[in-house]
């Protein structure tokens, strides 16, 4: 990526969901971007990504040899792993620790009943679990030398396996990496049509079973996400397309194809992290750095916290069952969206986590949905027009009524209007927890604040999400609904290169200079095989440390100065926590954490215009009263437009509704700022 020649060319953006996919299309010199959306095809998603390029080119009216450079935002790495649904495999540990992954940790989930939780069953059974004989101090001095014939012992033993990959953890590996890497070259020779993993290349970090989960679900993956990635590419060259593919990552940067094929398992949670990407840019782009986001689609909604323009990243992330101590952004994802399902049960009313889905979706959707979904409960209120997308896709207002009465108000002794009010109002209590979850609970005041909902269904709960936590202010982006795919187009490159220390312990600059003289030859060869120019790379080191006896670490910015780190971290253990404990500081980790800056296209404002022409009176329930309120086309709205709500407004990808009380200002960047009056 050299800072000469990205100023030419079209970039696109692709992200593939489980009912449409986004593109977003972008002229780097003009700024000019172009919008579609396309129905997703489960069965070949390349299908969807090249027709949705193909639709954007044809907007643009440009050829596809003019596009410079192709983002993706993918799932299937998460859906292989939630759906259990990876390439079987087998597993190579040192001797002795065969069973760590059915042991596992001894904590439950935290929403998990104590006495009817049951574990999972290990990702890999014993019958494809092999020990190597060898052993290495926790500092990476061996102790047991390698014996060569006990891993070419496993590689026949799993030559008569019906398994596509191999993974590689071996005891205190990330301190030595050298009898992993023999191993894997041993397995390369005697498998050679098998995808081979080594922790020390995908978490080479402390605790053995986090690192050896990981490595068995990168393994799972592999397979199945380097022949997409294949595919993809030969989409792109049948439509002469010779632009490299990028792909998302979890922690919220964008890598090389050649990254990805070895490390698949960096892109799960990678859909989301998009999101965030994009709404921190465009709330700075209104001169707002401390946001809280709320990603809600069908089935779910992602919610991220930013302070001072800083995504934050954890390595204690999970995804179903599994954790995934890969570095992700810092969100919570509960099942809390439009498709989200309400019931009744024994007198008391629940909205989720159960989803409707796309297919038979909603009731009011039209394609034989028969359960109350949140969205029915939207159009029974009215907050909803009478047609979607444009004006393509036209909703069954009678049959949200039916469901919703049917189904929750008759049970429940209420009129139908109460009945969906008291949906809603669970829906967004349910969202609103898991906001305090990630400010309140982490030394955080959410009133200080913007909040910005994005996904197709974030702008209809924007106000209501708002006045329940307690924040005036709310920005809804220029295209909410394609937010995850304009959040590809600003993503920088991004990857981390870790090394945990042979034993925690006080900063040491003869110990830890070393570690990190290594991680950054790392850093330049990655840089170097992403063609990241010299004046757009960005190298940060970061300090994962804990008090004595703690479980989990805070990254802190490292100084050779030992008393300085120290300081940072218990600054920010008493920031997050409230207190500091009167224990020793222990340095676990070092951490270089690499950027290669994306050049941002010029920047493109809106046409100033005062005028909000409103396209037609609707009804929607207020107050227990039917009011009549303003649909207004945000696409007809200039720079300084004010309104006040009630008001319905519409565009392509989301409807937004603003309730009585705020007011909206048209901001010159093109999003929507929502105020308490």
């Amino acid at each position: 990526m050299n800072s000469s020649d990205l100023a030419t060319d079209y970039t696109v953006a692709v992200d593939i969901g489980g009912t449409f996919t986004d593109i977003s299309l972008l002229n780097r010199v003009t700024g000019q971007r172009w919008r579609a959306k396309t129905p997703s095809v489960p069965s070949d998603p390349s299908e969807a990504f090249l027709r949705g390029i193909t639709i954007a080119l044809e907007q643009a009216g440009a050829p596809a040899a003019a596009l410079g450079r192709v983002l993706h935002g993918t799932t299937v790495a998460t859906n292989m792993i939630l759906e259990g649904k990876g390439a079987p495999i087998a597993f190579l540990t040192t001797e002795g620790f065969r069973h760590v992954l059915a042991i596992g940790r001894q904590d439950i989930p935290r929403k998990a009943n104590l006495y009817t939780w049951v574990k999972p069953k290990p990702p890999v059974p014993a019958s494809r679990i092999f020990e190597v004989r060898e052993r290495l101090a926790p500092g990476g001095d061996v102790l047991v030398a390698l014996d060569e014939e006990t891993v070419v012992a496993a590689a026949r033993a799993i030559a008569k396996l019906p398994v596509q990959a191999v993974g590689v953890s071996l005891l205190h590996a990330f301190a030595n990496p050298a009898h992993e890497r023999r191993v894997a070259e041993i397995l390369r020779e005697h498998l050679p049509d098998l995808y081979i993993t080594i922790s020390s290349d995908v978490l080479p970090v402390v605790r053995e079973y986090e690192r050896g989960l990981t490595t068995v679900l990168n393994a799972s993956v592999m397979p199945g996400v380097t022949t997409y990635i294949a595919r993809l590419e030969d989409r792109l060259t049948s439509a002469n397309a010779p632009a490299p593919l990028m792909l998302m990552q979890s922690n919220g940067g964008i890598a090389g194809a050649a990254k990805i094929r070895t490390a698949p398992a960096l892109t799960a949670l990678s859909g989301p992290a998009a999101g965030v990407v994009g709404a921190r840019v465009m709330a700075e782009a209104c001169g707002i750095r401390d946001i809280i986001t709320c990603d809600i689609g069908g089935t779910s909604a992602d919610i991220c916290l930013i302070k001072d323009g800083h995504i934050g990243l954890t390595q204690s992330g999970a995804v179903g069952d599994w954790p995934l101590a890969l570095p992700i952004v810092d969100m919570i994802t509960i099942g809390a969206g439009g498709g989200s399902i309400a019931k009744v049960d024994a007198g008391r009313l629940s909205v989720g986590p159960q989803s409707a889905g796309a297919r038979p979706g909603p009731a009011g959707y039209g394609h034989g949905g028969t359960l109350p979904t949140v969205t029915d409960a939207h159009i029974v209120l009215g907050h909803l027009p009478a047609s979607l997308l444009g004006g393509t896709m036209h909703l069954d207002r009678e049959a949200a009524q039916r469901v919703i009465r049917d189904s929750v108000a008759t049970p429940l002794g209420l009129s139908m209007e109460q009945a969906a009010r008291g949906i809603l109002t669970i829906a967004d209590n349910n969202m609103v927890g898991a906001m305090r979850v990630i400010s309140v609970e982490r030394g955080h005041d959410p009133r200080s604040f913007a909040l910005v909902p994005f996904g197709g269904a974030g702008p209809l709960h924007g106000c209501s999400l708002a006045e329940t936590l307690g924040t005036d202010t709310v920005v809804i982006p220029p295209s909410p609904g394609v937010l995850c795919a304009d959040g590809l187009m600003v993503a920088d490159l991004k990857s981390e290169f870790s090394r945990a220390l042979g034993r925690p312990g006080a900063v040491d600059p003869a110990e830890c200079d070393p570690i990190i003289a290594e991680l950054s030859a790392q850093a330049d060869a990655w840089f170097a095989t992403e063609n990241v120019a010299p004046d757009l790379r960005n190298a940060r080191t970061v300090a994962l440390m804990r008090f004595k006896g703690q479980g989990g670490e805070i990254a802190v910015p490292y100084t050779s100065d030992g008393k300085v780190t120290e300081a940072a971290f218990i600054a920010a253990h008493t920031e997050m926590y409230g207190f500091a404990l009167q224990a020793p500081v222990e340095l676990v980790t070092l951490r270089v954490e690499c950027t290669g800056t994306t050049i941002q296209p010029p920047e493109s404002l809106l046409p100033a215009g005062t005028e909000v022409p409103v396209d037609q009176l609707s009804p929607v329930w207020i107050d227990g009263a039917e009011v009549q309120v303003p649909v207004i086309s945000r696409t007809r709205l200039g720079a300084g437009a004010v309104f006040d709500g009630p008001a319905i407004l519409t565009q392509l990808d989301t409807t937004t509704y603003v309730k009585p009380g705020w007011r909206g200002t048209v901001d010159a960047s093109g999003a929507l700022i929502l105020r308490k009056a």
